[in-house]
This record gives structure tokens, C-alpha cells and sequence, in this order.
């Protein structure tokens, strides 16, 4: 029979090893070869034995300064002559609950897990739909939400008194049932949540009427949201505290309000700009003027230079969307569309052709721009 390798060398650590990076060497090792990983491979297996019965003497200091000293000899006599190790010594069962966690995320070897505590509700999203006016200026609006709410009667417990409830004869309490399972390794404890109680530890023999037990209602709430002036549509406000409630004493979850924006009925908007279109008359684009023009703020007066060209864009600062979390504003762009006039009485209509003739004579000799045509024809009045 072959020498026994040095332990280790058998982990891949150094003689002055401390405990963290032994423990990690191990874990490392034993989920490479564990034979859940490595079916029907005996050499898999050998290498897991070794490694195993390597780490259960170098994690205890009292077998690891034996073998430090001894060698194998000091320390065959706590495995038997090497035949593998026991199930009972505790660096198994401590280290397995991490390891088999990790390769199949349950609780092996000595859960920590327990019953449930208290958890967080859950978040609600809400759609909103204001006017173009509160979301450049801000507003405070109130929302109607369908929501759960401790139960008033038993207070969140579903008792309804405080006998109403009793430990779960099936897990003792604790929320989880435990196995054991043999093994050619030793004994594998697993756990998993009690079916009885669905992991609470406690039943219910009188549920409160009010809310069958369930600890909640579903009420309508009002609440008060602030519109923050500038806020564009589509976007979302986060009210914290405002979700489902939670369970246990936990916190409620988040209210996310999705704003969606009405069209206005004459401005419309680009990021914290706003565009307006102003008809004017054909004599104040000719002529020019000084006109009223509407604003989110009200009117204010600009003025029309002649010869005036629709399409024409002009900029008043400072009168767009007031910036989100930011200073100043957008600006409004004004865009001139020159109305053409429908109904003439025929003192117009005669002025009109007989400007048409004076285009006609000028556009084919001198190929005078339009402002400046209308420009010569009123100077004959």
C-alpha cells in the first residue's frame, strides 16, 4: 500500500496556513470532486476521502499541532488506522452546510436558516395624466390608490385573539424540517421549509374575520404627490413608503407614478422648450406691427418688423419649461404663419388685382422680391 501524501500538499496550502485560507483551499477542492459532481469516477471519490480526512485534522489545532509534530502517526489513531473519516467530528458538518450550498443551494450540514421574518412590500406603478401647464409649473395633485393595508381588526397577526395562534407542531417553530440522510461520508443533514406553516413557525386555529387570516386588506388610499415644475411626459417619480404593505413588521414597498402629459391646445414642447404658431394679417407681415402674443405666463408684446416672411421664427427667452432639478427656463419659439383673408368686399378685392397687375409687371422686369412689390404697390394710396 502506497505512503500517504503530506497533508498539505493534499490542500494546496502552506504549513503556516491560517485557518480562513485553509477553509477556502478545502471548500474548493471538495466541490471539484464531491461524487454528486463526479458520478460513477472512483478516483474522484479517493481524492474526496483524501482531501476530507486532510482537512478534518489540519481544522482542528490540537490533531494539526499532533501531526505538525508526529506526522500521519500522531494522529492515526483518531482515524482508525486511516480507514477514512468518522461522522461525527464537527469540521465536516460545519464546512458541508457552506459547501453543498453552493452546488445545490440548499442547507446541508446544520442549516443556519430559520423561520421568516419581516419582509418588505411590494412596489406599486401608477399612471398619472396632468395638464401641460402643471407639469411646466409643478403641482401638488392627489392619487387614488388600490392598495393593501395592515388589517385594523387583528393588526397584521390573522388571529383573532392572541390565542388565535399556536406553534407549528411540525417544525417546532423554527419554519424548516430537517433530514438526515446516511451516506458513504457520514451523515448529511438537509433542510427545507415546513409545508405545514409555509416557513411562519406558527398556524393559525382563529383567523381574524375581518381579513381570513391573511393579516391585510385591499383599501382605496388618497394620498398628496408633488408634480415637479419641468418634469417631461413619460417620466417617473419614486414616492418612498408609498407601496404594498409588508409583512411581519416589514416596511412597505415604493410607489412609482408614470406622468403622461396632455396635448395643449396651442403650445407644444422639446425638452424645456416651447413653439407656438402666430397668425398674423397679410398688412402686418407687409407693414409690420406690434402684436400680442400668448405665453405659458400670460400675453407679452413683440414686435413685427415689415416685409415680415411666413414661416418666419422668432425666440422669446426664458419663457419655455422651468428646468428639472435645475436654474432658468427654456424658451419660447414663436413661429409667423401669415392668414389669408377669405371674405373680401370688392373695394379689396379690386386693390388686390390691381396689386396682382403691379406684381406681374415687376416680377417679369425686375424681378423684385415680394416684400418688396406690396412695398411699392401701398406706395400709390
Amino acid at each position: 500500500m502506497s505512503a500517504k501524501r503530506d497533508y498539505y500538499e493534499i490542500l494546496g496550502v502552506s504549513k503556516g496556513v491560517d485557518e480562513k485560507e485553509l477553509k477556502k483551499a478545502y471548500r474548493k477542492l471538495a466541490m471539484k470532486y464531491h461524487p454528486d459532481r463526479n458520478p460513477d469516477n472512483k478516483e474522484a471519490e479517493e481524492k474526496f476521502k483524501e482531501i476530507n480526512e486532510a482537512y478534518e485534522v489540519l481544522s482542528d489545532p490540537e490533531k494539526r499541532q499532533r501531526y505538525d509534530q508526529f506526522g500521519h502517526d500522531g494522529v492515526n489513531g483518531q482515524f482508525g488506522g486511516g480507514q477514512g473519516f468518522s461522522g461525527g467530528f464537527g469540521g465536516f458538518e460545519d464546512i458541508f452546510g457552506d459547501v453543498f450550498g453552493d452546488i445545490f443551494g440548499g442547507g446541508f450540514g446544520g442549516s443556519r436558516s430559520r423561520r421568516r421574518g419581516p419582509e418588505r412590500g411590494a412596489d406599486i406603478k401608477q399612471r398619472v395624466s396632468i395638464r401641460f401647464e402643471d407639469a411646466a409649473f409643478g403641482k401638488k395633485i392627489e392619487i387614488k390608490l388600490n392598495r393593501t393595508e395592515e388589517c385594523d381588526e387583528c393588526h397584521g397577526s390573522g388571529a383573532k385573539n392572541s390565542s388565535g395562534k399556536k406553534t407549528c407542531p411540525t417544525c417546532g417553530g423554527t419554519g424548516q424540517v430537517r433530514s438526515v440522510q446516511r451516506t458513504p461520508f457520514g451523515n448529511i443533514q438537509s433542510t427545507r421549509t415546513c409545508s405545514h406553516c409555509n416557513g411562519e413557525g406558527e398556524i393559525i386555529e382563529n383567523p381574524c374575520p375581518k381579513c381570513h387570516g391573511k393579516g391585510h386588506t385591499r383599501k382605496v388610499k388618497t394620498i398628496e404627490v408633488d408634480i415637479p415644475a419641468g418634469i417631461d411626459d413619460g417620466q417617473m417619480i419614486k414616492v418612498s413608503g408609498q407601496g404594498e404593505v409588508g409583512s411581519k413588521g416589514g416596511p412597505r414597498g415604493d410607489l412609482y407614478i408614470v406622468v403622461n402629459i396632455k396635448e395643449h391646445e396651442f403650445f407644444t414642447r422639446d425638452g424645456f422648450d416651447v413653439y407656438f404658431e402666430m397668425p398674423i394679417t397679410f398688412p402686418q407681415a407687409a407693414l409690420g406691427d406690434e402684436i400680442e402674443v400668448p405665453t405659458l405666463d400670460g400675453k407679452v408684446k413683440y414686435t413685427i418688423p415689415e416685409g415680415t416672411q411666413t414661416g418666419t421664427v422668432f425666440r422669446l427667452r426664458e419663457k419655455g419649461i422651468q428646468k428639472l432639478r435645475g436654474h432658468g427656463r427654456g424658451d419660447q419659439f414663436v413661429k409667423v404663419v401669415v392668414d389669408t383673408p377669405r371674405k373680401l368686399n370688392e373695394r379689396q378685392k379690386e386693390l388686390l388685382r390691381q396689386f396682382a397687375q403691379e406684381c406681374g409687371e415687376e416680377v417679369h422686369e425686375k424681378k423684385k422680391s415680394f416684400g418688396q412689390k406690396i412695398e411699392n404697390f401701398f406706395k400709390k394710396f
